[in-house]
């Protein structure tokens, strides 16, 4: 499996190899040993999200209070999306940055996203089926969403897919309500829980 660490700090993606076979193909997009290596701690599932949607469909961009957040590692069984990760932690040198892999069924390629970070994504394909493992379950009031659409975050959503988003995505504050808001994560908060996570390895 390689690994790639991307521009913001903290999110990878992952390509496995994948073995044909008269049957078909086999690829295994997580590996706790690889993926521990290259983040620093196993990934802790909470909860296992799969959805479906029709090209053109934006999901995102959310978000979960820090803590205990909700780090997610994402992959795509059917069709390809356009992943997004969005830095939303207030003080990270790379606050409101973004960004961005395809990810397809094909090369079963997936993303870690840790605590803190923005998630969304866009589906090329009709019946895209995308899978999220997150580190911890859905917890009302706790989880929070950034306009997709808000022209500061400069997300890149081609012009030629018409765009479909739910209600409450399309309501949802852009980057500087929220801030305002102070509904985003701290950068310094973060990096403790991640550290947390780091000791409790270390002490095992």
């Amino acid at each position: 499996m390689r690994v790639r660490e991307l521009s913001i700090d903290g999110i990878f993606e992952f390509i496995p190899r994948k073995f044909p076979d008269s049957r078909g193909s086999f690829a295994a997009p997580y590996q706790e040993d690889v993926f521990t290596e290259a983040v620093g701690h196993p990934l802790r599932l909470g909860q296992a999200n799969n959805s479906v949607s029709r090209r053109g469909a934006i999901r995102g961009v959310h978000f979960a209070d820090v803590p205990p957040g909700q780090a997610k590692f994402v992959y795509c069984t059917r069709g390809s999306i356009l992943d997004v990760a969005v830095d939303l932690r207030v003080g990270s040198p790379t606050f409101g940055h973004h960004d961005t892999v395809r990810l397809d069924a094909e090369s079963s390629n997936s993303v870690y996203l840790p605590e803190g970070i923005g998630h969304a994504l866009l589906a090329l394909d009709d019946d895209t089926v995308v899978s999220y493992l997150c580190s911890e379950g859905y917890r009302p009031g706790h989880e929070h969403g950034v306009n997709p659409l808000d022209p500061e975050l400069k997300l890149p959503w081609p012009s030629d897919i018409p765009l479909l988003l739910s209600d409450k995505d399309r309501d949802a504050p852009s980057l500087n309500e929220a801030l305002a808001a102070g509904l985003l994560p701290d950068h310094q908060t973060c990096l403790e829980h991640y550290g947390r996570q780091r000791t409790m390895v270390e002490l095992r």
